[in-house]
């Protein structure tokens, strides 16, 4: 995979991808992430560069490094800072599935005067088209519009996107209120065929808003889950 060095440090960038492989479920709890050597190769780095990633992993709790066996997973769920409840993909990992993200589309989006986006956005925003996998099939379709504060990087192609909450936070930003619609609808064509479903297919629909501290939005996003194949999971803890 490629990285670049406009993205910030090298080791920083492979620290966040193979963590979010943890966190999706690609580096199942207790299994091997790939050896140093097969890093190396994979993003193209010099050996220090993928042991720095891997340390910053191990200080976090996510790996422990064993003699002669190798880089464990030992941890497959991050912090929340705002509640004890899990994540909806952190439920499914622990439950052995395995979650992936396929990049669509990003795009600069000029918004139209009086629009829905222009009032919440202003001029222009950020456009990220995503399609989430569960153990293989299309499962969740997610369009997100985020504001110019956030700085996404350059890597639009790239196959693994960094996340979106990683970004807002390295862009100084904090999220102090979120908001969540849930409402059912029906597939149409196009989202049809992204989730391999047929056109009228029942779907759970969540409009999701994230504000910074002044009240800002910085994120809007709209997701269509197939809950025939998986329904929708909260867990709090006591």
């Amino acid at each position: 995979m490629s990285i670049t060095r406009k993205n910030g440090p090298l080791y920083l960038q492979i620290k966040k991808i193979i963590k979010d492989r943890i966190l999706h479920g690609e580096y199942p709890l207790g299994s091997h992430i790939p050896s140093e050597p097969q890093l190396e190769q994979e993003f193209n780095v010099s050996k220090m560069t993928v042991r720095n990633a891997i340390q910053e992993l191990y200080q976090e709790g996510y790996v422990e490094k064993r003699s002669g066996v190798g880089t464990i997973v030992t941890r497959n769920t991050s912090f929340s800072k705002l509640s004890k409840g899990k994540l909806f993909t952190e439920i499914l990992v622990e439950e052995g599935h395995q979650i992936r993200k396929r990049h669509l589309k990003t795009e600069w989006v000029l918004n139209e005067p009086d629009s829905e986006l222009f009032l919440k956005f202003g001029e222009r925003c950020l456009l990220i088209e995503r399609l989430y996998l569960l153990d293989g099939s299309p499962f969740i379709y997610y369009t997100h519009y985020v504001s110019s504060q956030v700085d996404m990087g350059e890597e639009f192609g790239s196959t693994e996107l960094p996340s979106l909450y990683d970004r807002i936070e390295e862009s100084q930003i904090t999220l102090e209120n979120f908001r969540d619609r849930f409402l059912t609808t029906v597939a149409n064509e196009e989202i049809a065929s992204l989730l391999e479903v047929s056109i009228g297919t029942p779907l759970l629909k969540r409009l999701r808003s994230s504000y910074d501290g002044t009240g800002s939005i910085i994120e809007y996003s709209i997701g269509y889950y197939n809950t025939e194949l998986q329904h929708y999971l909260i867990s709090y803890d006591a």
